[in-house]
């Protein structure tokens, strides 16, 4: 269970902005990914992160 938990960190870790291709943190409690640098936070759905700007969620 510790190598899907590493390999899940590791991907989500590699994961860019698609917008500024700035880094994103991982909102466990939300499950978002999160663009400080585009306001946008970007849903993780079934363990899957979608990286559309149509689906992202405006912050503030």
């Amino acid at each position: 269970m510790t190598d899907t938990v590493t390999a899940d960190r590791r991907m989500l870790e590699s994961l860019v902005c698609p917008l500024t291709h700035a880094v994103l943190t991982y909102d466990a409690e939300r499950q978002e990914l999160v663009s400080k640098a585009a306001h946008l936070a970007f849903p993780i759905r079934d363990g899957i992160p979608v990286m559309l700007v149509s689906e992202a969620r405006q912050i503030g």
